[in-house]
Order: C-alpha cells, then sequence, then structure tokens
C-alpha cells in the first residue's frame, strides 16, 4: 500500500497528479485555510504533509499525528515549523531555497524603486483624476536609486542577488550586515561591503531586509532603529513579518522620520496593520515574493520531491534534497 500525505492547500493541477503518482493523496483544491483541529484531523494516518507557512507544525500536532515522518514545507522560510520538536521525533522537515532566489531578488528590487520613485501614488494619483497639469517641480520627487548607498540587513542567497542588482545595474555603493560576515569571495561577488547594524542603519540610503525570522529578530527594525535612519531613507521588507514593528514604522512614516516604505511581509498577515492602510507612502504588496509561474511550479515540484526521497519511495533518489534537519536522516 502508498504513503498517504496530506497537500494542505491547493496547487497545480499537474503537480496534483505526480503526487498521486506516488502516494495516496488528501488534497485541498478549494485551497481552504485549516484550524489546527481541522489540520490534525486530516493528518490522521498520513506520512507526509506538503504544508505552506499558514500551516503550525508543532508539538501538540506531532504528538497527535504519530505516522507523520515528513513535513515538506512550500517556501524558503518554515518558522511555522518547530523543527526541534520534529528532530526530537524523527521527523525529516525540508524547504525549496535556491529556486526561489532570483525571482524574489526581482521583487524586492522593484519594491526599492517602487518606494523610492513614488510609483504607487502617482498611479493612484493619475486614476483619481487629478493630474491636471504638468511641469510642477517638486511633484512625486523622490530620492534616486541609481548611485545611492543601498544596505542589506540579512545577507543570505536573496540578499546577494539583490546586492549584485544595486552593485552593477544600478552603480550603488552596497553595505550589509549580517550574523556572520561573508567570506572575502562572496563579498568580492556581491560588491558588498560589511559595517556594523548602527551604520548599516545610518548610512542606508534604501535599507532592505531579508534576514530569516525567530526570537532574535523578532522587531529588529523598531522605533529605535528607524530613529537612527536618514529622513530621506526607504526601507523594504521581503523577509518575514515581526521582523518590522510594524506599528512603529506606521507611527515614523506618519511623522517623516523615514521618507517611504514598501512591505511585502506582515506581522499576523493576512491581517495588515490598519496604520499602515491609510499612508500613501507605503507599498503594501501580498506576499508575493516567489511569485512568478515558474518560480512556483519550481517550489511545488521540489516539494514532491522531498516527499519520495524522504518517504523512501525512490531508492535511486537518495536523501531529500533540501532538508533542514539532515541529522534525522542520518538516524534512519
Amino acid at each position: 500500500m502508498r504513503p498517504a500525505v496530506l497537500s494542505t492547500r491547493a496547487t497545480y493541477p499537474d503537480i496534483a497528479d505526480r503526487l498521486r503518482e506516488h502516494f495516496e493523496v488528501t488534497d485541498n483544491p478549494a485551497d481552504t485555510v485549516w484550524s489546527p483541529a481541522e489540520l490534525i484531523e486530516r493528518l490522521q494516518g498520513k506520512s507526509g504533509v506538503m504544508s505552506t507557512g499558514s500551516e503550525r507544525i508543532d508539538a501538540a500536532l506531532l504528538e497527535a499525528c504519530p505516522q507523520l515522518k515528513a513535513v515538506c514545507n512550500v517556501g524558503v522560510g518554515y518558522n511555522n515549523v518547530d523543527v526541534a520538536a520534529c528532530t526530537a521525533r524523527g521527523v525529516v522537515v525540508t524547504n525549496t531555497p535556491d529556486v526561489v532566489t532570483e525571482t524574489t531578488a526581482d521583487l524586492g528590487f522593484a519594491l526599492i524603486l517602487a518606494a523610492a520613485r513614488r510609483i504607487v501614488q502617482a498611479d493612484g494619483f493619475l486614476r483619481r483624476g487629478e493630474w491636471t497639469k504638468t511641469g510642477i517641480y517638486n511633484q512625486f520627487a523622490g530620492p534616486d536609486v541609481h548611485g545611492a548607498t543601498l544596505g542589506i540587513l540579512g545577507m543570505g542567497r536573496i540578499g546577494r542577488a539583490i546586492a549584485r542588482r544595486g552593485a552593477l545595474g544600478f552603480g550603488m555603493r552596497v553595505i550589509y550586515h549580517n550574523r556572520s560576515r561573508l567570506d572575502a569571495s562572496q563579498e568580492t561577488e556581491s560588491r558588498a561591503q560589511y559595517v556594523d547594524k548602527a551604520t548599516l542603519l545610518q548610512e542606508a540610503d534604501h535599507l532592505l531586509l531579508i534576514l530569516p525570522y525567530g526570537p532574535g529578530a523578532h522587531h529588529a527594525i523598531g522605533m529605535a532603529e528607524l530613529l537612527q535612519m536618514k529622513p530621506t531613507a526607504t526601507l523594504v521588507n521581503i523577509a518575514r513579518g515581526g521582523i518590522v514593528d510594524d506599528a512603529a514604522l506606521a507611527a515614523a512614516l506618519r511623522a517623516g522620520t523615514i521618507a517611504a516604505a514598501a512591505l511585502d511581509v506582515f506581522e499576523g498577515e493576512p491581517r495588515i496593520h490598519p496604520d499602515l492602510l491609510g499612508l500613501d507612502n507605503v507599498v503594501l504588496t501580498a506576499h508575493m515574493g516567489s511569485a512568478s509561474e515558474p518560480t512556483r511550479r519550481a517550489m511545488h515540484n521540489l516539494v514532491v520531491d522531498n516527499l519520495v526521497a524522504a518517504l523512501g519511495l525512490d531508492p535511486q533518489a537518495g536523501q531529500p534534497p533540501t532538508p533542514v534537519n539532515p541529522e534525522v536522516l542520518s538516524r534512519r
């Protein structure tokens, strides 16, 4: 009998067919977001789960679902998964890095441009019929991007891809801060200079956040940090909600502490802090960093590859391509 797996959210029909080639599949074509109790109910008897950031995989769920052997998450981030609890129970966790790097970097740079050049403000102005004359000397005038200083907080694959776009495409000076400094070859490839966090905040014309979320990163950017930034600076968050104190950011944008922001992620998403919604100097997008058709397909196909390997269905597959806790595999 084939292993049973749960696909918690809708996926592409042909990728759902790939899952069915290997597994007995319970899927969710209606794309409903289940409660924790509903998720546990549907996971009964399942060996694997194709999960997303919408589902919390924690110790209580694992206790209630003892047959679960693989949690294969769609996305680079996996803060919805208690990895330590999974590791303790011998449950392998995987994610989908690498395939999202360039597409997410594209969106990050698009948001830098949108915030700096006030693109969304200008679009709304035009659509409301308020554009009645040309030649106003300071209309929608914002800071330059080319030749400016790009600051990056978090310098993994996506951060380095954004650094290359800034340095090579826009002639920007790139500075970064990270938990650990890049090696010399990576710094050279990224055209990036390591600085401490205070220097990053004080010198960046455009500050982009792409660090992983965890207890140490919660509200890494709050009012104290915003007050260190230039009043002409922009802030872009494509990392995770909770890294920015959204209430403090809204207050800073309203007060002119910084000039503008662009956010693809939010605390408590899909709910948005209401103070952000009334501001015209913040661009808001719906957690769409990886949202190109080729990248989303690659992510979902990688999850299938991970499930097949993690559950030992293909002797030629070897280990899952992208394990988060590979030590579990060595114990099997």
